[in-house]
């Protein structure tokens, strides 16, 4: 076998329907707190799943969604507080959810991830540059894909408004929010290559 066929072989195994693997995924965010600090927190409970066209990523596609009530910043107050109206509003809004609409690669091992991404009600575009990690076959026999993205929003855009001004100057909390995925897939047994 040369090393072109050895690489079809690769691409036909990585191709199928993914699920996350929770226990091996991290959906994080990063904004600055007081201008001064960094408040990092993840979101602990979700489902996405991602379908992997190895051979023509634009076929490819990927789906969201987070149990808004399960963010996790390590502080119970503030968690509480970002629960609320003043941020995702968790009783009338349970999910965040983020669904692509164009996957294109941009680099080797690098995509450009655009989709619509739903806060609070709010559906807004948003584009995130995801870098393939790597598969491997782990000891159970499962086909795992990796893929680490990030991008950064303006909360404000999707009506996250609430803010303290600093008698320094300047916000309690920024608008802008880094968005950070580092995800493990497993592919599902009835998945074809």
């Amino acid at each position: 076998m040369n090393d072109f066929d050895e690489r079809s072989s690769a691409i036909d195994d990585l191709t199928g329907d993914y699920a996350f693997d929770p226990a091996h995924t991290r959906i994080g965010f990063v904004a600055r707190h007081a201008m001064v600090t960094k408040v990092r927190g993840t979101f602990t409970q979700f489902e996405g799943s991602f379908h992997l066209d190895a051979a023509d990523p634009t076929r490819s596609s990927v789906q969201l969604a987070i149990q808004a009530d399960s963010i996790d910043t390590g502080q119970e107050q503030r968690d509480a507080h970002l629960r609320t109206n003043d941020f995702l509003d968790v009783p009338n809004h349970p999910q965040l959810v983020f669904q692509s609409k164009e996957i294109k690669p941009v680099d080797e091992d690098v995509y450009s991830v655009t989709g619509d991404l739903t806060i609070k009600g709010v559906t807004r575009p948003v584009t995130l540059e995801v870098e393939f990690t790597g598969s491997a076959k782990d000891p159970f026999g499962n086909m795992r894909a990796g893929f680490e993205g990030r991008t950064t929003i303006n909360r404000t855009e999707w009506g996250v408004n609430w803010n303290a001004a600093l008698e320094t100057g300047g916000f309690l909390v920024s608008e802008k929010v880094v968005l950070e995925i580092d995800v493990s897939g497993i592919k599902q047994a009835d998945s074809a290559g």
